[in-house]
């Protein structure tokens, strides 16, 4: 048996490339852990954030918070799961990164569907469980509600825009490019508006009949925060959960002034750290994925050893849909 195993590390907050491949030896496992092989691990935009330094992290430290693989060593503790089982993981000590993962047991999910395509489950994993806190933990709503979801075809904007048609919402979702709009569609969206050169707000008007949205999920930041506080209706729930163009600039009296407005800045650590709500989420994520209700798109998957470009082209917002490293 190999006595050792690669994994990514950060030792100073930087560009891609100070992400550094180490060799770790096996260590012997704790009675609460499962060690697994992994086969696959997504690649999130809060990855980036901590290799970037944006998100403080304690360094040195690995990277990366999810994956799917194969269960190689159990616990004396860890009921439930046998070596050989396909399992998906969610773990917020950064460090799916690897070859191997020490995972809690309470944080593992052993797949309904154990022939599941490893990158696909990987795929949906941490952004599916994101846009299942979204969808069905910060708003009830009603069928025929309006959302507004900004960077819609993006990973977790997919898989969110799909979750919200499944409960009758009808949303409006911002893109890039003409081409990324088409995706949209492809996934179910009528309403695609593509930035800078189409009008959200006003799009957002026409589909709600004026009443605007009742949720506006903004993970752009700066520069379409003010088109969103525009976009949502009275008592309407702006959802600011990732700021890449700069975090916006807000003053409380503007809720107020533009309709007694409520804001949050979720994170889903805080949706999914009991593992109680982690294995409600995970069971919700994959019985939709194998319905069909929910399909996940990997246009990009990268080896393992070229994590650090599959930063930079999420950076340069060169992929669609979920991105991946193959172990």
């Amino acid at each position: 048996m190999k006595e050792s195993y690669g994994r990514f590390v950060v030792r100073k907050p930087g560009a891609p490339e100070v992400l550094e491949w180490i060799q770790e030896p096996l260590r012997e496992i704790a009675a609460n852990e499962v060690r697994i092989q992994n086969e696959a691990v997504g690649v999130d935009f809060i990855d980036t954030m901590i290799r970037s330094g944006q998100v403080p992290a304690t360094l040195p430290t690995g990277i990366g918070y999810a994956g799917v693989g194969i269960v190689k060593a159990t616990g004396a503790d860890a009921s439930g799961f046998a070596n050989g089982d396909r399992v998906a993981y969610m773990y917020f000590v950064p460090g799916s990164y690897a070859e191997q993962r020490y995972v809690p047991v309470d944080r593992v999910f052993k797949l309904p569907n154990q022939s599941m395509a490893p990158d696909v489950a990987a795929g949906a994993l941490f952004r599916g469980l994101t846009a299942w806190y979204l969808a069905t933990r910060l708003h009830q709503f009603k069928p025929g509600d309006t959302a507004l979801v900004h960077a819609a075809a993006g990973g977790v904007g997919l898989l969110l825009v799909q979750w919200l048609l499944s409960l009758g919402v009808q949303v409006v979702g911002t893109v890039a490019t003409p081409e990324k709009a088409e995706i949209l569609r492809q996934y179910g969206c009528k309403h695609a508006v593509v930035l800078p050169s189409e009008d959200f707000v006003a799009k957002v008007k026409e589909v709600s009949g004026d009443a605007g949205a009742a949720v506006v999920y903004d993970s752009v930041g700066e520069a379409t925060f003010a088109g969103s506080l525009d976009s949502a209706r009275k008592f309407g729930l702006i959802v600011s959960f990732g700021w890449p163009s700069g975090d916006p600039d807000l003053s409380l009296m503007t809720l107020r002034a533009k309709g007694s407005l409520f804001i949050t800045r979720p994170t889903v650590t805080h949706y999914t750290g009991d593992s109680a709500d982690f294995l409600e989420g995970a069971r919700a994520l994959f019985d939709l994925v194998g319905k069909g209700t929910l399909r996940v798109r990997v246009d990009d998957a990268y080896p393992l050893a070229k994590a650090a470009q599959a930063h930079s082209d999420i950076a340069a917002r060169k992929t669609t849909g979920s991105v991946v490293l193959v172990a």
